[in-house]
C-alpha cells in the first residue's frame, strides 16, 4: 500500500511540473495521483481527500479563466490574439522543443497585436497585458495544485 503512496506522489509531482510546463496535463495528474492514493484504500479519509483535491482543482481550474479574463477584457485585449499567441506556441514547440512554446507564444501575441493596433508601442503595451494574464492563469492554477499537494499531505498524516 505504500507503494501506492510513491506513485501518488510522483504522478503529483508530475503533475505540478505539468503546470508549470504546459505539456502535460497537470491538474489531472494531480487528481489522478491523489485517486491512485485514496482509491484502494477505501476509508472515509481517502474518500474526503479526494473530494477536497477535486473540489480545489475544480475551483483553480475556473479561477485560471475568469480572473485574468476580466483583466484582458479590461484592457481591450481580444481572444483572437491569444489564439494566435496558441498556435504560433504550437509551431514553436515542435521547431524548438520545450523553449518554443513560450517562444511561439509570445512572438505569436506580439504580432497579432501588431497587425491590430497602429504602432508598435502599443503593440508591445498590449502584448505585454496579454502576457501578464496568461501568467496569473499560470500562478492561479500552481496554487491551486499546491493547495491540493497540502490537502494530500495532510491525509497521508491523518491516515
Amino acid at each position: 500500500m505504500e507503494w501506492l503512496a510513491v506513485l501518488a506522489g510522483l504522478m503529483i509531482a508530475i503533475g505540478l511540473a505539468g503546470i508549470v510546463l504546459p505539456v502535460l496535463p497537470g491538474p489531472i495528474l494531480i487528481v489522478g495521483g491523489v485517486a491512485v492514493w485514496a482509491v484502494p484504500r477505501g476509508d472515509a479519509v481517502g474518500w474526503w481527500v479526494l473530494g477536497i483535491v477535486v473540489a480545489v482543482t475544480v475551483a483553480g481550474q475556473v479561477a485560471k479563466y475568469l480572473l485574468p479574463g476580466r483583466r484582458l477584457k479590461a484592457s481591450g485585449v481580444p481572444t483572437r490574439t491569444l489564439f494566435a499567441g496558441l498556435v504560433l506556441g504550437v509551431v514553436g514547440f515542435f521547431v524548438v522543443p520545450v523553449v518554443g512554446l513560450f517562444l511561439g507564444f509570445v512572438l505569436g501575441v506580439w504580432l497579432a497585436e501588431l497587425v491590430r493596433l497602429p504602432d508598435a508601442a502599443t503593440a508591445r503595451r498590449s502584448a505585454k497585458e496579454a502576457l501578464t494574464a496568461v501568467g496569473w492563469s499560470i500562478l492561479i492554477e500552481l496554487a491551486a495544485g499546491m493547495l491540493a499537494v497540502a490537502v494530500w499531505i495532510g491525509g497521508l498524516i491523518a491516515a
